[in-house]
């Protein structure tokens, strides 16, 4: 009773952070651990993490619509209506919460400081967005979610011009093995019908690399200033950021000859209302869940997501992928070289502070 009780305490605690002010002090007990009950509700929020990034390229994928003279995939619907929907949605929820906080709550999202700031930002993130749509009208699920791994070698780069970071051999060794598995799973899988079969698609890898180092950007700067206006809630922060993320993918449907050209909604179907609300909760997870989960945890679901991916894509008759050996080595090979990347970090530091004892 004492461990259902806490496990149920827990997850009230999160409802609750929904509707309250985020002071970055909210989960302090759930990351201690020390009890059976905040390990179940970790490894349950672990599980979400890695099905919400799993769903988000799949179900964008399952969209796409087939071209019965070349039998290449693409979008039947303007692949920024999706985008501009979640942030009308998102706006409108969380303008609503903020009301539902108090008409003052509600006033500060208007606030000039933080709105310049987080406009900002939104307004990078919007580019992504049209980054990460126009990489997977050319790319299956899986490959996209194996390109992005290279965040890992974008951000050590970042690390290293920018604060003089370095990496160890051991962990260049280990990165170089992510970049290699990674080219061999596109060389292997580049005459499948998600690329169209004519090799592998080059301005689809081009546009995850930019979509990567727009993610990395994004990410540095959303941590830096999310601290220094924690005193707003996290939903005040998104209608910051949706605001200019609003203007610029609207301007965006207006320039790319197709949107309003042939009717906002049209190609629009149940998948694409599926591809709509997983944008929405990936929007929404990934403030909350990064606030609990640590960047260890996270950047391992991500890699664990390839290997979903592709099994989503074997199982569900929506794809025409089939189960070969030498793909399913080449993801386990790009998952586990992540994962032994991520885990290599805390060894390196042990054997740094081993060195500095023994030079003592």
């Amino acid at each position: 009773r004492q461990i259902t009780s806490k496990h149920f305490c827990r997850i009230a605690s999160l409802l609750i952070a929904m509707s309250a002010k985020y002071t970055g002090k909210e989960f302090e007990d759930l990351k201690k651990g020390g009890g059976g009950g905040e390990t179940l509700v970790k490894v349950g929020l672990f599980v979400f993490f890695i099905f919400t990034r799993a769903i988000h390229p799949t179900i964008i994928d399952a969209s796409k619509s087939v071209d019965e003279t070349t039998g290449k995939k693409y979008f039947e619907y303007g692949k920024m209506t999706v985008v501009l929907g979640e942030t009308v949605v998102t706006i409108i929820v969380a303008q609503l919460m903020a009301l539902a906080a108090g008409v003052p709550v509600w006033r500060s999202i208007w606030a000039p400081k933080p709105m310049k700031v987080f406009s900002m930002i939104g307004f990078i993130y919007a580019l992504g967005d049209y980054l990460e749509m126009a990489s997977m009208g050319a790319l299956g699920g899986a490959a996209y979610q194996i390109l992005l791994q290279s965040k890992l070698v974008v951000t050590a780069l970042m690390m290293w011009g920018i604060k003089g970071t370095r990496q160890t051999s051991l962990q260049w060794n280990i990165l170089f093995l992510v970049m290699l598995s990674m080219c061999v799973y596109m060389i292997g899988t580049s005459g499948d019908s998600s690329s169209g079969g004519g090799g592998i698609p080059i301005m689809g890898v081009f546009n995850v690399l930019l979509k990567v180092s727009v993610s990395c950007l994004c990410a540095v700067l959303s941590d830096k200033y999310m601290k220094d206006f924690k005193s707003e809630p996290i939903y005040v922060q998104l209608v910051q950021f949706k605001c200019a993320w609003f203007v610029t993918i609207l301007a965006l449907t207006f320039i790319d000859g197709q949107t309003w050209q042939r009717g906002f909604f049209t190609g629009w179907n149940g998948v694409t209302v599926g591809v709509l609300t997983s944008f929405t909760v990936k929007g929404w997870s990934t403030l909350y869940l990064l606030a609990i989960l640590d960047s260890v945890l996270k950047n391992i679901g991500e890699a664990m997501a390839v290997l979903v991916i592709y099994i989503a894509q074997v199982v569900l008759p929506a794809f025409d992928e089939k189960f070969e050996v030498p793909t399913f080595l080449s993801v386990c090979v790009v998952m586990l070289s992540v994962t032994a990347y991520v885990s290599a970090k805390s060894v390196v530091e042990k054997a740094a502070l081993y060195d500095q004892k023994q030079g003592k």
